[in-house]
């Protein structure tokens, strides 16, 4: 054997020739294709051998690479050029852009590779390539990944399209709210209020009912990625400020001495705002602050079986019972309900309506502005093509969003709607001057001139004191324009704001905190909303000292009037709309019953528990103005022992439910005057008297009373 010094003197073996070098590479080909007969490779197995076996003057070992390798680049780049395309396409229609997001984030996230391979690379990719491509070809999800493992043929790489990515991204990125009130959405090119929010955000929970989003939110929460490839954070939905509502704080009625005030006399209320907010705090797990509690509006919530007026010449009738005080033995409760005359659909007058709506930045979450449009464009569905709506909006400054349009324009009036979006302070005064200029350009002498404000009164530009505010609206009511006020959010929410104007623009407040709510203020009770039966409504009861000792009016703090103010006409009062109730509980202790308050030493002496008793405990009046009159008409009924129950099980059934609901608000203003009566006896009573209850108020009623059972007596602050 030679040694390793012997070996390297041997000469170099001849080179192989080029015909020798090209068949040892074909007969290596043939075998590897022989031994992978059974797999896919893109091309056939006997087309591949005959091109393999076919006489070659030349045949090149980089061939069959090349081939493979330009055809894997062109399909990339034809998939590239094709899904942009395509999404772009998409990405430009509304309609269609939840479906742009995952080509988005998939063109975004893969880039091919372009940098040119060293020859070295190409011999390992070659390697790599065929068995990765078997893989990848089965889920068109792993493109990306198979255009990053197929390296360029040519020095050159593919063109780039910055173009096309930088286009889609501005149709999707979110854009900030605007500081103006000005009009914008995806109608107009730009994004929607809901694209940076997920549809989660948009879920409005009212404790029973989850309902849907509007179908942008739907539609464009999906699109979310940014210009630089990366994936879009999550905007987190606006949270709500925590104790900083504002309610009218007026103190609880307490019991007068019939013998020395006998009369007493009250504005009708017919809001419903206080009712939603009560809702509303109970289905968050919080007891309602006290001052939110209007005990008058719980009751007049629901709608009561009354005898209804015949004619709208005489658009009242007032319906009295008397019946034993749950709550308090040897007390009575005396029951005052009054039913408008309701109009005929046919018969109604023409409506010329400006929605004024709040699009500043308070009022981006989603039981907000997205609420106020979907009920909105509930109302519009109610109206009929000759009635007229105009929408202003306000946030830094006022801005016109539609000029007075007929309601047969409706998909018109719909799309304005559509585009709100909310961003900046709140200029609420001047909004409603150029509302109030609106309803007056377009002035309807023989119909209903309305402006509807939406908002949650938190004011802070322009003229913000009530009182000022309060002039204005009293003075444009003069004129025979009204104002009615919807109330959204909580935490902010100006409740004393909402009333104030309501009541001085002869208008209803209610609180929208579901779509339910808006369902029930804007479709149910549209005509009641809208069209007033009846105006400057007062109520006068003058109590028998000979059968009454003491009484007590259950709620209507922010209504009493003084007793000059009942045949005073110049004084303003609440409207009833079309086919409206209204009910007033007392709280009476007859004569020789359990007094609360003591007689003076020096005063006259009660009457003696032995006298005969007389017949009549009260005589009610009630004043009020047809639409279009200033002059107050007079009706009177009195309260005798002929419309008393003996027990209360006898008593109607609408006057125990509303007793139900009286003891209900009471206890949550703290039970001053319903001693040990608990949550259980209310529903004990407004169980047994639910009746008729075709829209389940009723039945929501019982749960709120059960949801308070356990609620917590503070909200906790957020960290």
């Amino acid at each position: 054997m030679s040694s390793d010094h012997d070996m390297n003197r041997l000469p170099s073996p001849p080179p192989p020739t080029p015909d020798a070098r090209d068949a040892a590479v074909q007969q290596a080909l043939l075998r590897f294709d022989r031994k992978s007969a059974g797999n896919v490779q893109g091309i056939a197995t006997d087309i591949r051998l005959i091109e393999r076996t076919a006489a070659s003057p030349r045949p090149s070992r980089e061939r069959p690479v090349m081939k493979r390798t330009r055809y894997l680049l062109a399909a990339s780049l034809a998939c590239v050029v094709a899904g942009s395309g395509a999404y772009l396409h998409l990405a430009r229609s509304p309609q269609l852009a939840h479906f742009a997001a995952p080509v988005e984030q998939k063109v975004a996230s893969n880039e091919v590779a372009q940098a040119e391979p060293t020859v070295q690379a190409k011999k390992e990719s070659e390697n790599q390539d065929r068995p990765q491509t078997r893989v990848q070809t089965v889920t068109p999800a792993a493109k990306p990944n198979l255009e990053a493992a197929a390296p360029s043929a040519a020095a050159a790489p593919p063109p780039a399209k910055p173009h096309v990515e930088n286009q889609a991204a501005r149709l999707l990125v979110p854009q900030a709210p605007f500081a103006t009130g000005r009009v914008q959405g995806p109608l107009q090119g730009t994004p929607s209020p809901y694209s940076a929010r997920s549809r989660a955000d948009y879920m409005i929970d009212d404790g029973f009912n989850r309902v849907s989003p509007p179908a942008y939110a739907q539609q464009m929460a999906p699109a979310e990625s940014l210009r630089d490839h990366t994936q879009r954070e999550r905007v987190p939905g606006v949270s709500e400020p925590v104790g900083r509502d504002q309610f009218a704080n007026a103190p609880e009625n307490a019991f007068k001495v019939a013998r020395d005030a006998p009369v007493s006399t009250f504005s009708i209320d017919v809001d419903t705002a206080s009712y939603a907010f009560v809702r509303a705090q109970l289905n968050r797990n919080v007891l309602p602050p006290a001052a939110s509690v209007r005990t008058e509006e719980l009751i007049n919530y629901f709608p009561y079986d009354y005898e209804a007026p015949a004619s709208p010449d005489e658009p009242f009738r007032a319906n009295v019972a008397v019946f034993p005080n749950p709550w308090a033995e040897g007390r009575k409760l005396v029951r005052i309900g009054i039913k408008g005359y309701a109009l005929q659909q046919t018969n109604r007058p023409r409506a010329n309506l400006v929605f004024l709506i709040d699009t500043s930045g308070s009022m981006q979450p989603p039981n907000r502005l997205p609420l106020v449009k979907q009920s909105l464009a509930m109302l519009v569905t109610q109206l009929q093509p000759e009635d007229r709506i105009a929408i202003v909006t306000y946030a830094g400054n006022a801005g016109t969003a539609l000029e007075s349009t007929s309601v047969s324009e409706k998909a018109k009036i719909l799309a304005t709607i559509d585009r709100l979006e909310a961003g900046g302070s709140t200029a609420g005064a001047e909004g409603i001057r150029r509302a109030y200029a609106l309803a007056e350009q377009n002035f309807d002498a023989s119909g209903v001139n309305r402006v509807i404000l939406a908002t949650d009164g938190d004011f802070n530009v322009g003229i913000t004191n009530k009182d000022e505010l309060k002039g204005f609206v009293e003075r444009q009511r003069e004129k025979g324009i009204f104002l009615s006020v919807l109330g959204v959010g909580a935490g902010n929410y100006n409740d004393a704001l909402a009333q104030t104007l309501a009541q001085n623009g002869n208008g209803v407040a209610a609180y929208i905190d579901t779509i339910n709510e808006a369902r029930k203020v804007l479709v149910q009770e549209a005509s009641s909303t809208l069209f007033p039966i009846g105006k400057d409504v007062k109520i006068q009861v003058e109590f028998n000292p000979a059968a009454v000792a003491e009484y007590r009016l259950i709620g209507y703090e922010t209504r009493l009037l003084n007793r000059a103010d009942f045949t005073n006409d110049k004084v303003d009062a609440g409207d009833v709309g079309s086919g409206q109730t209204v009910t007033a509980l007392y709280d009476i202790v007859p004569v020789g019953g359990p007094r609360t308050v003591d007689d003076l030493r020096y005063g006259a002496p009660a009457p003696a528990s032995g006298s005969p008793s007389p017949t009549e405990y009260a005589f009610v009046k009630i004043r009020y103005k047809l639409p279009r009159s200033d002059r107050s008409t007079l009706i009177s009924t009195p309260v005798d022992r002929g419309s008393e129950s003996a027990r209360f099980e006898d008593a109607p059934l609408d006057a125990r439910f509303a007793t139900g609901v009286a003891a209900f608000g009471e206890i949550l203003r703290g039970g001053k005057h319903t001693g040990q009566f608990g949550y259980d006896d209310v529903l004990r009573i407004a169980s047994a008297a639910r009746g008729d209850d075709p829209y389940a108020y009723r039945a929501e009623f019982l749960q709120l009373v059960r949801a308070a059972k356990t609620a917590s007596a503070m909200q906790p602050l957020r960290p």
